[in-house]
């Protein structure tokens, strides 16, 4: 993964994101079934500035690379699916930095 491209960080950003998502039901389950709402409330923001954040390097990354409609809709859609970040990491984003690598 290379770091220095908004591509890199947008793919840290959707691997990241989808872990608080994962710990996010995990904290829910702890809130609701063993009263602790302590770790939920934690989790729950960082998850939501996470999000925030994954959608915005969408649009950058967007921006940079002109994606399709589909292409852009399938990103922002992956956020709002557990595990869908991941999956958008795989088809999505790995392969395009693959693509701009082989031209440089």
């Amino acid at each position: 993964m290379n770091f220095s491209t908004s591509l890199g960080i947008l793919r840290v950003l959707a691997l990241v994101e989808g872990i608080s998502y994962l710990a996010l039901g995990l904290t829910m389950y702890m809130k609701y079934a063993l009263d602790m709402p302590t770790a939920n409330k934690i989790v729950g923001m960082a998850h939501g500035f996470l999000f925030i954040a994954y959608c915005i390097m969408v649009f950058v990354v967007n921006l940079d690379k002109k994606w399709s409609f589909m292409t852009n809709v399938w990103a922002y859609l992956s956020s709002l699916i557990p595990f869908g970040t991941f999956v958008a990491d795989a088809k999505i984003f790995k392969k395009e930095q693959e693509k701009s690598l082989k031209f440089k």
